[in-house]
């Protein structure tokens, strides 16, 4: 039985810190940044390193390698914040970095993390200190740089992609801080149950920060028991409701929504319910959502089955009118009938196709025939003539162009045989000949 003194003992710095691994051979994941042809060990055996973006989700390493990196090359490693710094203290930053070049011989990392959080004038006054050389500025991001930072000093940046860490990575890593008795848990005698560690792998969604705070949370909760031992519900107790993975209105709000609007153009049900819980599960506006589901059935299902626009519409209306948590099953159900439905995008393309010629010959003359003549004069001018009214006409049909004469017998919806557009394509040909007959 473990003495619950041991609780007291436990470092002040979180495992998280205390578990950072010392060189590149005890970095779990990013086997293709840091791996024997990894592109982050050339710099180290060459002791080179090139300004660079991290780019990769929390608890990646993102941090964990730039630390090693400056390390690894004899540089002193500096931290900015965005948060707490502008431009003036930048500046003096650098100005110390060009000092220690210049009298010490030695480099500088600037260490620059969530460097999306950095303004335009703030990302313009590291430019002459990394052309120079001054600095090696290394910054860490979530966000996609493309987006976040400007182009002057993305196009000086080297980017390299992080990937969250896979659940048996995370696992590895709590094995360790378990078995570590100087940095980890491995002085604190409690017994896991089996099913912990993959729990708290898969909870933890590839961070590796997170999954070492929650076994450390546990332990603490388990060393004040009688007979301490981590189970499922310990686990569960510290994590309570893990949010899906979700950033709205940054890059990963676009793949999601990307996610649903395709999963559900594929007719893929449960893709599609998948994609659509994790948006409302982590925050996602219901209004938005509802706004894709709405241009999905006119998109992608179209006149293949025309009652779709009606089924995303009624959930649009769920959505304003009740609002989340209710409304969270009308969205379902749209989305839903919006996978199951025959699809098409001849609408979709047909309008396409409209708005080309539209573009490229937009003031052909509405034809006389079809306008509108309430005076005189448009009467005189031939504004109505040869008109023919429809409902005259046998089967409802007319034998008159309503097209300007440029575009006569031009074809811009082609339906499908998916759905309803098989029966709309036997309309349109029944239509077809019955003005050809006449």
């Amino acid at each position: 039985m473990a003495d619950p003194a041991d609780q007291d003992r436990l470092p002040a710095a979180p495992l998280a810190d205390r578990m950072r691994p010392k060189s590149l051979d005890r970095v779990v994941g990013q086997q293709k940044l840091t791996g024997a042809d990894g592109v982050l060990r050339g710099f180290v055996a060459a002791r080179e390193l090139p300004s660079m973006v991290l780019w990769g989700p929390p608890g990646s390493g993102k941090t964990t390698l730039a630390r090693l990196l400056a390390a690894a090359i004899g540089a002193e490693m500096v931290s900015f914040s965005a948060v707490l710094s502008g431009v003036k203290e930048a500046r003096a930053v650098m100005a110390e970095a060009r000092r220690r070049r210049q009298a010490e011989r030695r480099r500088t990392v600037l260490f620059v993390d969530e460097i999306h959080r950095f303004n335009r004038a703030q990302q313009d006054a590291f430019l002459p200190y990394v052309e120079t050389g001054d600095i090696i500025l290394l910054g860490a991001t979530t966000e996609n740089p493309s987006f976040e930072l400007n182009r002057a000093l993305l196009s000086r940046l080297k980017v390299y992609v992080l990937d969250p860490l896979a659940d048996e990575e995370v696992e590895l890593l709590l094995k360790r801080a378990l078995e570590d008795k100087e940095n980890g848990l491995g002085s604190i005698e409690i017994e896991v149950d089996g099913e912990v560690l993959p729990l708290i792998a898969r909870l933890s969604a590839g961070d590796a920060r997170q999954a070492l705070n929650h076994l450390e949370m546990a332990c603490q909760i388990a060393a004040s028991e009688q007979q301490p031992r981590i189970d499922r519900e310990t686990v569960e107790q510290v994590a309570q409701r893990t949010l899906a993975i979700y950033d709205k209105g940054r890059e990963e709000h676009y793949n999601l929504i990307s996610a649903l609007h395709k999963a559900i153009r594929n007719s893929d049900l449960d893709a599609s319910l998948y994609w659509l819980v994790r948006m409302l599960e982590g925050g996602a506006d219901p209004r938005f959502i509802a706004r894709r589901l709405l241009r999905v059935a006119s998109e992608d299902v179209g006149m293949a089955d025309p009652r779709a626009l009606q089924q995303a519409a009624a959930a649009a209306h769920a959505v304003e009118h009740i609002g989340m948590p209710e409304c969270e099953l009308a969205l379902a159900q749209a989305a839903a009938y919006l996978a199951l439905a025959p699809k098409s995008n001849a609408l979709y393309t047909a309008y396409g196709r409209v708005k080309a010629e539209v573009a490229r010959r937009p003031g052909l003359p509405v034809p006389l025939q079809i306008r509108n003549a309430p005076t005189r004069l448009m009467k005189e001018q031939g504004y109505g003539a040869g008109y023919r009214y429809a409902h005259d006409e046998p089967g409802h049909v007319a034998d008159m162009d309503c097209l300007p004469p440029e575009l006569v017998g031009e074809v811009f919806y082609r339906p499908t045989e998916e759905g309803w557009e098989a029966r709309i394509r036997e309309r349109l040909k029944e239509l077809r000949e019955r003005r050809r007959r006449r």
